[in-house]
């Protein structure tokens, strides 16, 4: 079987790779220089906005799945640069959603918990999606084109990653932090954002079972602790052995030239737990597998 992953460079992609080894033929898009060919892991250097160049390459491959990993994912970056944020999170997604449908590829689409307002909490798959900035914007219009495409994709949306970067460096707030706080420098974290944090570890696990099973839809991956980001980072802190008084609270949305952010975009993990065999985890035990993970 055959697993094509987009952002192969990322935080996530590397949890897949990692994970995926030995069970699949991997095969890895990316911008920058990769790794070549190895151990059942093929990269390949491609612009996916290189419509003709990602067609030939899915001709190459046939793949059996494709899990949608690559996106413009700074909120603000999005919200100051529009047009190249619908060019990725929209274009890419609908080139690789008809590219999936002709080859009758399976895709798995990373969404995000961004897609609701945050004015409720706990939100279900069938909650609406309501955005409160254009790359919640962009990601809304992603899951429509993936969904629309064919009733076996699936479209994951994913809580705050936390973890530790398996391949590469990735963009790990979790790396940052503890780089900062072995410094003893104070960081601020959110207060008025409440989130339901899943590991990359767990997310890597959850993404290539999606890709292989018969589940088709929206699911929603997040951890079983539902907390606010500054109580995230404090318990982080205290796990790590870091003082406490360098994590600092603040508000996201009193930041000036922000995007304004969902303030409780926690979500209900229930559809996850019943039909993955791959655990979802609380805080605690998402760290710890993290911390301790051996590729």
């Amino acid at each position: 079987m055959k697993l094509l992953i987009t952002g192969f460079n990322g935080f996530v992609a590397g949890s897949i790779i990692a994970q995926a080894k030995g069970k699949w033929e991997i095969h890895g898009v990316g911008r920058s220089e990769g790794p070549g060919d190895e151990g059942g892991l093929i990269y390949h250097n491609l612009d996916l906005l290189d419509t003709p160049g990602l067609t030939a390459l899915f001709n190459t491959i046939k793949p059996d799945a494709v899990i949608h990993t690559a996106a413009m994912a700074n909120i603000d970056s999005c919200q100051n640069n529009q047009q190249q944020a619908e060019k990725v999170n929209i274009g890419i997604t609908q080139t690789i959603s008809s590219l999936c449908k002709e080859h009758d590829a399976k895709l798995v689409f990373c969404s995000t918990d961004s897609v609701f307002d945050g004015t409720k909490g706990d939100y279900k798959e069938t909650d609406t999606p309501r955005a409160v900035n254009f790359y919640a914007e962009t990601k809304i219009s992603g899951e429509q084109l993936v969904l629309a495409a064919s009733t076996k994709n699936v479209v994951a949306r994913l809580g705050l990653v936390m973890g530790l970067p398996v391949m590469g460096q990735g963009n790990s707030f979790l790396a940052d932090t503890i780089d900062k706080l072995k410094k003893g420098v104070q960081i601020p974290f959110p207060i008025n954002e409440t989130r339901t944090p899943i590991d990359v570890i767990t997310l890597g696990s959850a993404l290539i079972e999606l890709a292989g099973n018969d589940f088709g839809g929206i699911i929603h991956l997040g951890g079983n602790t539902k907390i606010r980001r500054y109580d995230m980072a404090l318990q982080i802190a205290n796990t790590l052995g870091f003082p406490t008084d360098l994590i600092l609270s603040t508000d996201s949305n009193s930041m000036p030239e922000r995007a304004t952010r969902a303030n409780d975009a926690s979500m209900d993990n229930s559809l996850a737990k019943k039909i993955l065999n791959t655990p979802m985890l609380s805080l605690s035990d998402g760290l710890n597998l993290t911390l301790n993970f051996k590729k």
